[in-house]
């Protein structure tokens, strides 16, 4: 809604005269909302985003400009964009039906064109960004876009904002390494489990991490590490000598979170947090 004030001045030879004040509103037609389809982002990852105008006038509109700021934000001087738009994913709808897909200009900011919206009816804009290296990872961060719309005959831009929260969760791999890679006969042999930790989150002992291997050849007896203190059997593993199945047993392993640092570009680095685990034993 925008409010208007005017007046008239009304002059003559003796002087002027102002009319009263009258005031008037101007009804805003176009109503826009923004959400995203995806509860969460990842390092990587894409976002979907429908952005829904519906028009309450007699007439259409059109010629509208659908600008969305890709989440821009400010870091010293510069302005860092956290996402970008994947090529081709634009789609638009109009009461329902798909529609040639507008002009876009990847940006920044990101820029659709030549879009209507029929009189009492809607139009929804859906397109795709994938999370650039300036998103930042951490538990508390998110992404918030704002869309522009403007043209049409539309008396002032009308906005609509989205934001996105980082997944907060564990990402867990695992790698393993034999040392040495040739051995004798009752020689000894370790094995060497690293497990990393890319996400935002650690892995605790509620989130039930266990690491199950079959030795073979069948390792008796062994040792246990985990982080280069000593693992009990029974407590912490188990251990099957007759068919090499070792397995750690739950709540017992756990991973610290990845941390992460902007570096001097802006651009968000990652350092996996590391448990290791070391089983050695003898042939």
């Amino acid at each position: 809604m925008a409010i208007f004030t005017n007046y008239a001045t009304l002059s003559y030879s003796g002087g002027t005269a102002n009319s009263n004040t009258v005031t008037g509103e101007i009804r805003e037609t176009l109503a826009v909302s923004k959400t995203a389809v995806e509860t969460g982002y990842a390092p990587a990852g894409r976002i979907t985003y429908l952005v829904s105008m519906i028009n309450s006038g007699a007439a259409p509109l059109t010629g509208l400009t659908v600008q969305d700021n890709l989440g821009g934000y400010l870091s010293g001087e510069n302005t860092l964009y956290p996402l970008s738009y994947t090529e081709g994913s634009a789609r638009l709808y109009q009461n329902g039906v798909l529609q040639e897909a507008p002009a876009v200009t990847a940006g920044p900011p990101l820029t659709f064109t030549g879009i209507s919206v029929p009189a009492g009816g809607s139009a929804l804009l859906v397109y795709q960004a994938d999370t650039t290296g300036y998103a930042p990872l951490s538990s508390e961060s998110a992404i918030s876009n704002t869309v522009t719309v403007t043209g049409g005959g539309l008396t002032a831009p009308v906005t609509a904002e989205a934001s996105v929260p980082a997944e907060s969760r564990a990402r867990l791999a695992v790698s393993k390494a034999v040392e040495p890679a040739i051995v004798s006969e009752n020689g000894q042999l370790t094995y060497t489990f690293t497990i990393e930790n890319t996400g935002n989150l650690p892995a605790t002992a509620e989130d039930t991490v266990v690491l199950t291997d079959t030795f073979n050849p069948i390792l008796d007896p062994i040792a246990v590490t985990l982080n280069g203190t000593s693992w009990t059997e029974g407590t912490n593993y188990r251990y099957d000598r007759t068919s090499g199945l070792f397995t750690t047993l739950a709540n017992q392993l756990t991973v610290p979170a990845a941390t992460f640092a902007q570096n001097a570009n802006g651009i968000w680095t990652m350092t996996p947090g590391t448990t290791v685990l070391t089983v050695t034993g003898t042939v």
